[in-house]
């Protein structure tokens, strides 16, 4: 089975571990070692708002290829109704496409792709 035919929900499942463990090391990088602060820190880039923005500050500054914007925007218009209490439709659908993206690139084996995306959000 090719990639892109895989669904965007099933990329996002994957895509969300991969996301969460990046933040998760890096605020233990930063040397946070409480897991009460990290949990605290970790919502300012795992919420769905958060992810987001960072979709949208990549779409903004064009960082994203045409490939990658193709896999977003199969997420973003994904048909679905449910989404979490704590944020919008729209917001969640944004969510879900960078979480479909970075689980479409980790199928493809495009680790560095991956990390480029991840300094972007980290800003380093």
């Amino acid at each position: 089975m090719q990639t892109r035919e895989i669904n965007v929900l099933v990329l996002a499942y994957l895509g969300d571990t991969i996301y969460e463990n990046y933040i998760r090391r890096y605020l233990i990088k930063q040397g946070i070692a409480n897991v009460n602060d990290l949990q605290k820190e970790a919502v300012n880039f795992v919420s769905a708002k958060s992810q987001a923005a960072f979709l949208t500050k990549m779409m903004d500054n064009n960082f994203l290829s045409e490939e990658e914007i193709t896999i977003v925007k199969r997420a973003r218009n994904y048909k679905t109704t449910s989404h979490p209490k704590n944020c919008d439709i729209v917001t969640y659908k944004y969510a879900t496409g960078l979480e479909s993206l970075i689980g479409y690139l980790e199928l493809e084996n495009r680790k560095e792709r991956i990390d480029e995306i991840m300094n972007f959000i980290l800003g380093e």
